[in-house]
């Protein structure tokens, strides 16, 4: 190839687009392998600790490997027993849910009605639930295409099988694959390309772990005190509100949505309703001011709105996968822009 054809720049363009193509055409396939990447490159330092006690690196990727099954596991169960305990109490008491709703809103429809004599309760009870009915029938559509689509039998047991394998190939190869990638840059760009890896690798790793703790802190918050008020699902969704909490704000307004609609529907007094309230304010609070600021920090660099954007379009695009990656990606951009602009700042068409 010849450096004129290097030198161009429509000839990345097309490199890039031709592997952004093969990503999408693979897509279907390639979650267990970004799933091992992700877990080898996030404890790749573990195992580095271990080879400097002088334990052979193979050696030593089997028992971090181990350390992850022997720690994930137990609590994976856990966490899917207490699951199923609370939807199955919770699929026991929904008409009595549903009852205790539909009174509550004829209440208030009918102290609405004598304020505003206009209003017609039947035909605001009967678009009530007609939406209901429709908006029932769109959970269920998506959660049937998420049962035969991204968790199929088929993924799943990929997952299991083929994320390990590629977990352990990449903790034990770490060290040899950055050798080779660093062999293949060219010199004269050597020193450039090592400053952005390096940002690019800052901002990943503090945000991926960062953001993990943040996410597991935040969950347990939330379902301990959901729990201790008594709430029916408050466990469950508790942590569902802490895990996608990776999301800005999207996982605290969902948490919140959820707890009221079943804390109205649950309770006949006001207090648990308010207490609810203050767990998601009080939670908000102590991500605000202590845990990302402590966990994560300013070092990420990366503006909310642009996490969820690349969150949004990672997942529209890709599926779970898009998921995945989309952070690193906008890690990537986030970084290049930034070389991009210096470099622009210090050529003679911004001087002049």
């Amino acid at each position: 190839m010849s450096s004129n054809h290097r030198n161009n720049p429509a000839f990345w363009l097309v490199i890039f687009a031709f592997f952004a193509i093969l990503l999408y055409l693979l897509r279907s396939i390639l979650l267990p392998f970004v799933l091992g990447g992700l877990v080898g490159y996030l404890f790749t330092p573990l195992v580095n600790k271990f080879t400097k006690l002088k334990i052979n690196r193979t050696t030593a990727s089997c028992l971090v490997l181990l350390l992850i099954v022997i720690i994930a596991l137990p609590a994976l169960l856990a966490l899917c027993y207490f699951a199923e305990v609370q939807i199955n109490n919770f699929i026991a008491t929904t008409p009595l849910y549903i009852d205790s709703l539909t009174s509550k809103i004829s209440s208030l429809l009918s102290t609405l009605q004598e304020s505003f004599p206009a209003l017609s309760k039947q035909s605001i009870m009967e678009y009530l639930q007609n939406n209901l009915s429709q908006t029932t029938k769109f959970i269920g559509k998506i959660l049937q295409k998420i049962i035969s689509g991204s968790f199929a039998f088929f993924n799943i047991l990929s997952l299991l099988l083929i994320t390990p394998v590629v977990a352990f190939y990449m903790l034990r190869d770490w060290p040899s694959l950055i050798h080779h990638i660093d062999e293949l840059i060219p010199k004269s760009a050597k020193k450039d390309v090592r400053s952005q890896a390096r940002a690019v690798d800052e901002i990943i790793s503090s945000f991926i772990r960062g953001q993990t703790s943040v996410c597991l802190l935040l969950g347990s918050f939330y379902a301990l005190g959901l729990s201790i008020i008594g709430l029916d699902l408050g466990l469950l969704v508790g942590l569902i509100a802490g895990i996608i909490s990776f999301i800005p704000y999207v996982g605290s307004i969902t948490g919140f949505i959820l707890s009221l609609a079943l804390a109205v529907a649950q309770f006949n007094s006001i207090s648990p309703i308010i207490a609810v309230v203050m767990v998601f304010v009080t939670g908000q609070f102590l991500e605000g001011n202590f845990l990302t600021p402590k966990l994560v920090g300013d070092s990420v660099r990366l503006h909310p709105l642009w996490i969820m954007f690349a969150l949004l379009a990672g997942g529209v695009l890709l599926g779970f996968l898009g998921l995945m990656i989309a952070v690193p990606l906008a890690a990537v951009i986030g970084v290049l822009t930034r070389y991009a602009i210096t470099r622009y700042k210090q050529s003679s068409i911004y001087k002049n």
